[in-house]
């Protein structure tokens, strides 16, 4: 904010091309003396801070008298600078001169020239500097990344898992073994148990009651212990019908038994194809057999039930 004409603004543009070109530079022609001057800085002061797109304001004018000076020591014009969103940096005569204007400013500068090289702090070759640094840090970074990554995949790579897959469910397989000899176990144990306990209550049955009432009891016991293993056969059938059924589910995860035995299986985006209707003309997909993959294109799609 500046006089059109005077050498405020020349130096300022000089300044500022020099050290960083490219840099937009708004001037609002302002009256810096004389009657009504105050009024128009203040009112430029709030028409700069209606824009978002502003960094640094500059209010500047040449050397003078004290008169001369006045606009930049009115309470309207300290007030504006005080209230300002953006940050003002004071250059309103010579080093000698001083202005309530400077005062609460967030910065002064003796000269345009010296302003224009508060605006600007960093040139434009020092930001390339920062940025080619950056690049350089990054990319060492980035390396340092991806040869860590790529050891972890090597060793990965290496572990039986991927050498051996199939003994990944191999466990599985064994775990399901001693389930059902540990449900076989306990079915049995259950059974003995009950037998003892109709066992225990007949013979108490006998010591305590009337031989008709032993003989009834005993009938009564004889239908409970009927019904106990009929349900207790049912409970032992269907957990090792359950057994089965997860045996065969796991079998049939084993992608290198389905495979082995002349199947293959088709994948589309690291993901199984279970139907035909998941699958579009130009789709991609990966067949992979008991000898290798082989990468397909679909040419079309026909839908019927095998």
């Amino acid at each position: 904010m500046t006089s059109r004409s005077g050498a405020v603004i020349q130096d300022i543009i000089t300044t500022v091309t020099r050290r960083f070109p490219g840099v937009e530079i708004i001037l609002y022609p302002t009256k810096v003396q004389g009657e009504g001057a105050a009024e128009e800085i203040a009112r430029n002061i709030a028409r700069a801070n209606e824009r978002d797109d502003l960094d640094v304001l500059i209010i500047g004018r040449g050397g003078g008298s004290i008169e001369d000076l006045w606009a930049f020591n009115e309470e309207i014009v300290v007030r504006a600078i005080f209230e300002s969103r953006l940050p003002v940096i004071s250059s309103v005569g010579h080093e000698t001169d001083v202005t309530l204007s400077d005062f609460v400013a967030d910065k002064r500068a003796a000269t345009p020239t010296a302003a224009a090289e508060l605006a600007t702090p960093v040139t434009k070759l020092d930001l390339l500097t920062y940025l080619k640094n950056q690049e350089r840090r990054m990319s060492t970074a980035v390396q340092n990344t991806l040869s860590k990554k790529e050891k972890a995949l090597k060793v990965l790579s290496q572990s039986v898992i991927f050498r051996q897959p199939e003994r990944l469910y191999d466990g599985y397989l064994q775990r399901l073994d001693q389930l059902q000899l540990r449900l076989k176990q306990s079915v049995n144990s259950e059974l003995v148990r009950q037998e003892q306990r109709v066992l225990e209550l007949v013979h108490r049955l006998e010591q305590l009651s009337p031989i008709n009432k032993v003989h009834r009891y005993q009938d009564r016991l004889l239908q409970f212990e009927k019904l106990l293993r009929s349900q207790m056969a049912v409970v032992y059938d269907a957990k090792v019908a359950e057994v089965k059924r997860l045996s065969e589910a796991l079998l049939m995860l084993d992608t290198s038994r389905i495979v082995a035995r002349g199947y293959a299986i088709v994948k589309k985006e690291d993901a199984v194809v279970s139907s035909a209707k998941d699958l579009k003309k130009t789709d991609q997909v990966t067949l992979l057999m008991r000898d290798g993959q082989v990468e397909l294109e679909v040419k079309d799609v026909k839908t019927e039930e095998i």
